[in-house]
């Protein structure tokens, strides 16, 4: 994934990674620059990195308001929760947050909602507690689905054999919710087939490669493997053509390597278009602080898209660079900002 380009980056103390490029100050206030703040889990993260370039590009469609992108430069809430609460003094205009421990961040982001900063919640819904009052991402249990329909289409009606699925991160819920959607499809429209797992894939590269080599040894006659997240992809396409597999596999994110494997007729890939959901909340977050626009209340709704060699040429393009997504990007996030179907209930969200 491209990394950022125009934001200074400056590493502070406890190893935590915040992107700036201004001062902060409430929205209406003067001619003082008015910022607006991303948090992501890590600054190594691929799928955080294309929100993050989302929110940068949606936010400076609205202009007259400089985004922050903050982060550590790993994968640890602790960092994460010290580096929010820490933007909650210095942008209090707005801060977007996507967090893969949201549990840690519910006191935290309740603080912040009653001291008066606008909050949005993207890709992992808010608990409750948490007061936040607008989330943005999919429906993640149908992405599970959807990659499942896929595989599906693949098989024959009656097919019977196993059909392997695997989680890089157990305990993750947007994660856990995608292989309940794989699992649940699969029983009910291949019948004959037996889902098991999910199993610990591993998070990284070199882990993940390890976990799923030895589940396709432990499981060489399996109709499909199938997991949740972007190292799952191009690893298991990796294997495929390794061995010159007959079985199907499938995952999520746009990861190149995956992009290839699709191409080569290796894995099917479902991207949760993780662009548009920081677009969306950068775009929301700077309106709000450029002219006090109310940030809607409940989940906003963003579709995914099944990436296959039918359309993975298309798909490639659109990903070579920031701008080709924004040029791509654009007229959906008018769409789904102006489409008050896209506006469900909180409650709903999942």
């Amino acid at each position: 994934m491209q990394r950022r380009s125009h934001i200074a980056t400056v590493l502070v103390a406890a190893g935590l990674i915040i992107a700036s490029t201004g001062c902060s100050s409430k929205a209406g206030d003067g001619n003082e620059q008015r910022t607006v703040a991303f948090v992501i889990p890590a600054t190594d993260l691929s799928v955080a990195v294309e929100m993050a370039d989302g929110f940068k590009v949606g936010a400076q469609q609205v202009g007259g308001v400089e985004p922050v992108v903050a982060g550590p430069s790993s994968m640890d809430g602790q960092k994460q929760l010290e580096i929010f609460q820490g933007l909650t003094k210095t942008s209090r205009t707005g801060i977007s947050i996507f967090t893969l421990t949201p549990d840690l961040l519910a006191q935290p982001l309740a603080d912040a909602a009653k001291s008066g900063v606008p909050l949005i919640a993207v890709d992992n819904p808010p608990p409750p507690s948490s007061n936040v009052k607008l989330f943005i991402g999919n429906d993640t249990y149908r992405l599970g689905q959807q990659l499942a329909e896929e595989v599906i289409a693949k098989l024959p009606p009656n097919a019977t054999g196993k059909v392997v699925v695997g989680t890089s991160q157990p305990g993750v819920p947007v994660l856990d919710q995608r292989a309940s959607g794989m699992r649940d499809e699969i029983r009910k429209k291949l019948p004959g087939a037996t889902v098991v797992g999910p199993f610990d894939s591993g998070r990284g590269g070199p882990p993940n490669l390890a976990s799923w080599t030895t589940l396709v040894k432990a499981n060489p006659t399996a109709l499909a493997f199938m997991g949740t997240g972007s190292e799952d992809s191009y690893n298991l396409a990796s294997i495929h053509k390794s061995m010159k597999a007959s079985w199907l596999a499938a995952g999520f994110d746009l990861e190149p390597m995956s992009l290839q494997g699709v191409k080569d007729g290796d894995v099917l890939v479902m991207s949760p278009e993780h662009f548009v959901k920081g677009a969306l909340a950068g775009r929301l977050q700077a309106k709000h602080a450029k002219d006090g626009k109310p940030l809607p209340e409940g989940w906003l709704y963003t579709p995914g898209l099944v990436v296959n060699q039918s359309n993975v040429d298309a798909i490639m393009a659109r990903q070579a660079t920031v701008e080709a997504k924004k040029a791509f990007f654009t007229p959906e996030i008018d769409k789904i900002l102006k489409d008050k179907s896209y506006l469900r209930p909180l409650s709903q969200a999942g």
